[in-house]
Parts: structure tokens; C-alpha cells; sequence
């Protein structure tokens, strides 16, 4: 599904200054990535796949369905959106291939936050310095419905562990200096997108409206990345050996 939108951001309108804020502070907020009526369609898709798709996690802070994009042919469409990707690899600075998607669903009401965490620390990857994540918003996302806030430069810490996202003193446990760094929370219309250093660490707010907080989110990792040898979700079927590279089917190339 494409639908023509001139105000749509692209890599080619993305600014200097835009890849600039992103390389020192971790993030970027890149308004209108996709349209409203796509984001529209994509939230119905997502919302559906909620309803209907066993590989996922309903936990206490959001439903998360991981790697959608082998199931579902119209979510491959977003994860693969070609401006997606182009912005992503904009934005890191080096070729990028897919490393999972996944839907986000935090539920009406649910006064429970995203507490701050940073990505990479859960993945079982080596030989990658420029991960990022695309998180798209299938709906308007004030501050009220669960929307992002991020710590600028927190991403140059890279020598941090696992925290849990339930744990409101996690991250700050493993670095205090954390608690002194400004935050800054970034609300989204539906189409906008933040892009955020896996090592950036950034939380969400609790979704205290009526309607449910849907969102997408298309992860990238360095093409050159290869498996440590970690347990993950996504990892764990596929027999992979400590060493081997990333590569397709499964982790396949953005942008080519």
C-alpha cells in the first residue's frame, strides 16, 4: 500500500542539522515518515494481529509482537517501507540490515510506565556500533497516551547490562550519572517517527486516555553485526553459532 503525500519526510528533505541532532544526542524526532491515512490502515492491520497472533507477550507494560513481518504480508509492507529504511541508514551513517520488528500496544488506562532502559543490552549481537530503532506512531501519542522520553547522549554508554523495564531505578542502579542528564519527552502525531540509538535510554509514559497507544517498531542493526552466542526470542530457533554473521532470510539487507 503507498499512498502519495508531498509533506511527507524523505531521506533526501532529511536535514543536515536533523542527522547532526540525531549522532549527538541519540534520537530524532522525523515528523510525517509515513502519512496519516497509511498510519490509519497499518494501525487496523496491527490492532487485528493483536487479536489473532500467538507469538507474542502481553506483559504488565504493553503487548509486544515480535518479528510480525514473516506473518502478516501487509506489516512486512511497513516494515520494509523503502523511506523508512533510507532514513535509517541516513541517520547511522553505515549500511544497515533488518534485525526484528515488532507491534507495541499499550492498552487504555494502563498506568503502568515504560520505565527507562536502554535496547542493545537485550540483544545478542557483536560488531554492531550503529543499531537504531524506527518507532512509528499508528496513532496520535501525547504525553497522556504513552509517549516517548529520552536521555540526550546516554547513548555513549555502551558499557551497560540488561535493566528491567518495570524497575524505575534500573538504569539509574547501573549508572547514577544518569538521574543529572536532561530528558526529553517527544510527542507524535500518527505518521511521525522517532529514531533512537539502541544505547540511547529512553522510557514511556503510562497510556492514561481512552484508546490504545499502537505503534511499530522497525530495528536496525549494522550489516556487519554478528551473533554472540545470547538467548533472545528471535535467535533461539534458528541454530546459529557464536561468530556467524547476520544475513538473510532472516536478517535481510535495508535500502538495496
Amino acid at each position: 500500500m503507498a499512498i502519495a503525500d508531498k509533506s511527507r519526510t524523505t531521506a533526501e528533505t532529511l536535514s543536515a542539522a536533523t542527522i547532526e541532532a540525531y549522532r549527538r544526542q541519540g534520537f530524532v524526532h522525523v515528523p510525517g515518515v509515513i502519512s496519516r491515512d497509511e498510519a490509519e490502515h497499518y494501525r487496523a492491520v496491527a490492532s487485528g494481529l493483536a487479536e489473532r497472533i500467538h507469538s507474542h507477550h502481553q506483559g504488565t507494560v504493553f503487548t509486544q509482537l515480535v518479528n510480525v513481518w514473516p506473518q502478516d504480508d501487509e506489516m512486512k509492507q511497513l516494515t520494509f517501507h523503502p523511506n523508512i529504511a533510507a532514513i535509517a541508514e541516513r541517520l547511522a551513517g553505515v549500511p544497515l540490515r533488518l534485525w526484528h520488528d515488532q507491534v507495541l500496544i499499550k492498552a487504555p488506562h494502563k498506568s503502568t510506565p515504560t520505565e527507562f532502559h536502554q535496547d542493545q543490552p537485550y540483544w545478542p549481537h557483536a560488531n554492531s556500533t550503529h543499531p537504531l530503532s524506527a518507532w512509528i506512531a499508528l496513532v496520535d501519542v501525547p504525553v497522556e497516551r504513552g509517549c516517548m522520553t529520552f536521555l540526550p547522549g546516554s547513548h555513549t554508554h555502551t558499557e551497560l547490562g540488561a535493566t528491567d523495564i518495570t524497575d524505575a531505578g534500573g538504569v539509574f542502579g547501573a549508572c547514577p550519572d544518569f538521574a543529572w542528564f536532561p530528558r526529553v519527552t517527544v510527542p507524535l502525531r500518527a505518521g511521525d517517527c522517532t529514531f533512537h540509538h539502541a544505547r540511547c535510554v529512553h522510557g514511556a509514559t503510562p497510556n492514561l486516555t481512552d484508546e490504545p497507544r499502537v505503534a511499530h517498531v522497525v530495528i536496525f542493526m549494522d550489516a556487519t553485526a554478528t551473533y554472540n552466542g545470547k538467548k533472545h526470542v528471535v535467535t533461539d530457533p534458528l541454530g546459529l553459532t557464536p561468530g556467524q554473521p547476520f544475513d538473510a532470510p532472516y536478517f535481510p539487507r535495508v535500502n538495496e
